[in-house]
């Protein structure tokens, strides 16, 4: 019986996501063909890791080209992203931390939320591994170690997705960090991963910034591949109701581009190094 419950709801699940791939493929057009000829302007609210990774700077030529829209980018991390997008300083955002995202929508500030892609988060520190934490593959575990060794971790410290990434494992992991081992930097996370290098210490970041910035680092990928380091992004529309000033046709072209069959394309064509960064979900694979 629970296997064939399993079953109808994942198939559900399934034919829900093609739904909304056909919606969002319908939509487009319609909101290219409402786009100013002059080159309006839409403000995106985004993470550090969508910037740092060059993914934003490879894909949105594109839909700049397609819409005429201009899309002028505001890199901070996710916590100061929804705040922008409440104070409607921001058209729409893109940002990675669920349960925040979920509660910027409950309040009224957002809508139009929708599922993206994904990465992932890897625990980086120095090749000598005082904490003895290389090859884990449970982060939580990893943390307890570092915190009973002692040994330096740099957390972004900045309310962003990676620092509640950061602070759910710590959580997972029962320890409260604090000690001179432990450090906030209040910086973004190529800084952050900077100073981890020249200090000798541990930190956790996204996968899609590790792999644009780690021929610089002296830093190694010692924790991966547990399920809780997942990292899903979504884009958000900052509610027109509450901020009549915003671009809302603007937000939802964007959301419709990034969403649809050439957005999710583009997103799961960049690479570097070989490597895929970020994974699309909005339009399911063909079958």
């Amino acid at each position: 019986m629970m296997h064939r419950r399993s079953e109808t709801l994942h198939g559900a699940r399934g034919a829900a996501r093609r739904l909304l791939a056909l919606l969002a493929a319908a939509l487009l057009p319609a909101l290219v063909a409402a786009a100013p000829p002059g080159g309006e302007v839409v403000r995106l609210a985004t993470t550090t890791s969508t910037e740092n990774s060059g993914l934003l700077r490879a894909i949105l030529p594109a839909f700049q080209g397609l819409t005429g829209y201009r899309v002028d980018v505001v890199a901070v991390g996710t916590g100061k992203a929804l705040r922008m997008g409440r104070d409607g300083d921001v058209d729409v955002v893109l940002v990675h931390a669920p349960p925040a995202e979920a509660r910027f929508v409950e309040a009224g500030y957002g809508v139009n939320r929708r599922a993206v892609m994904y990465n992932d988060f890897v625990l980086v520190g120095p090749a000598r591994d005082p904490a003895r934490v290389r090859g884990l593959m449970d982060a939580a575990e990893a943390l307890r170690r570092i915190a009973a060794a002692g040994a330096p971790f740099l957390s972004r410290g900045d309310d962003s997705g990676t620092h509640k990434k950061e602070r759910a494992l710590w959580r997972a992991a029962a320890v409260a960090p604090q000690g001179r081992w432990y450090r906030e930097t209040g910086q973004g996370m190529g800084r952050t991963l900077q100073m981890a290098s020249e200090l000798g210490a541990y930190t956790l970041v996204d996968r899609g910034t590790w792999l644009s910035q780690r021929a610089r680092l002296a830093l190694e990928v010692l924790v991966e591949g547990d399920a809780r380091l997942r990292n899903p992004y979504s884009v958000i529309a900052v509610n027109p109701a509450r901020w009549r000033d915003v671009n809302y046709l603007g937000a939802m072209a964007l959301i419709a581009w990034l969403t649809s069959p050439e957005g999710q394309a583009r997103i799961g064509a960049y690479r570097i190094g070989g490597e895929v960064l970020f994974h699309p979900v909005a339009v399911p694979p063909k079958e």
